[in-house]
């Protein structure tokens, strides 16, 4: 499947709307302070809250979406390479001690541990709203790369519980 060269693969991308949402609710907060100001010269400390919320809001989802952009994973014969933008880890195959295998409400985590380094990606997950599919995320081919995973390293499955699977070197 991965074993002859390195293959390159990202994950879905989901839709921006919820980051466009958090901006704009926060100027539009912003904008109603400074008439609050304008008006009564002060403004409530429960309007400050609101809005440092708003603000962290706006600022996580960006983060998550830009990283979500920045992330490609490539695998090959040799080891896999994970890049998100905040992380840079390439691991030969010998190098994987443990893999964790997480249920998610769509797809699962795939927590893949190194002697050094780790990162973690999720398989392809469906988002369902009243029986409508609304999108997509993690990696398509995310099944067919943990398949490789356990197949190339040396780990072997330790446990299972709850749907979970955890995986090590012996």
């Amino acid at each position: 499947m991965f074993e002859k060269e390195m293959q390159e693969i990202t994950p879905e991308l989901i839709s921006r709307r919820g980051e466009s949402n958090a901006w704009m609710l926060t100027g539009v907060v912003s904008a109603a302070m400074a008439i609050m100001y304008w008006k009564l010269e002060s403004i409530p400390v429960a309007a400050w809250i609101f809005w440092a919320l708003l603000l962290f809001s706006g600022l996580s989802i960006s983060l998550g979406n830009w990283v979500e952009r920045k992330t490609i994973m490539q695998i090959g014969a040799d080891g896999i390479m994970f890049q998100n933008g905040l992380r840079n880890v390439d691991m030969s195959w010998h190098e994987v001690k443990k893999v964790n295998v997480l249920p998610l409400r769509w797809g699962k985590s795939v927590q893949v541990i190194g002697e050094s380094a780790h990162f973690e990606f999720r398989t392809l997950g469906e988002v369902e709203f009243q029986g409508e599919s609304r999108g997509r995320l993690g990696f398509v081919q995310g099944e067919d790369v943990l398949a490789q995973i356990l197949k190339s390293s040396s780990v072997v499955l330790q446990k299972e519980e709850k749907g979970a699977y955890y995986y090590a070197c012996v």
